[in-house]
């Protein structure tokens, strides 16, 4: 299977996936990353405070990530623009949760990374070397970044 990263994650977007004891939760994102760190190979994900996913990725130590085929882009665009607090998503599009030992992934996804959280910083507006970058963050509303060690990776 051959894959394009930037595309992947800009172009064709991915679900973030995590669970508390009672719920899985799930949000759309463009932004993110893969690579090597601490001698692992790594995810980085973005998420801004105000986002009901949020609460999830805080509280647990196991996250997946979720890429579909353009079948199914009514997914991602629907759980983009709707959130968890305010509806069942997952019910909602029919979405079909299958629990890994680690974490829940959804089973109409073709490609899905299961990661163990590492590490979490926020991004602060002092550390911008280009200033510039602020006009992404006009609420302030500056993302938290989560390392996660790719523990599997299942594919279709």
């Amino acid at each position: 299977m051959e894959v394009n990263f930037f595309d992947l994650l800009s172009k064709e977007w991915m679900l973030i996936t995590a669970e508390n004891a009672e719920k899985v939760n799930t949000m759309t994102a463009s932004w993110g990353g893969f690579g090597v760190l601490w001698g692992k190979n790594v995810s980085f994900i973005f998420v801004r405070p105000q986002r009901y996913t949020f609460e999830f990725l805080n509280n647990s130590n196991f996250y997946s990530l979720c890429f579909f085929s353009n079948e199914h882009r009514n997914i991602l665009e629907y759980c983009g623009g709707n959130s968890g607090r305010d509806k069942d998503k997952i019910k909602h599009l029919n979405l079909k949760v299958v629990k890994d030992s680690e974490c829940p992934y959804f089973e109409q996804a073709n490609l899905v990374f299961i990661c163990k959280k590492l590490y979490f910083q926020d991004i602060t507006p002092e550390n911008f070397s280009d200033i510039h970058l602020d006009k992404n963050y006009l609420n302030k509303d500056y993302h938290r970044v989560f390392v996660g060690e790719i523990k599997k990776i299942l594919t279709k």
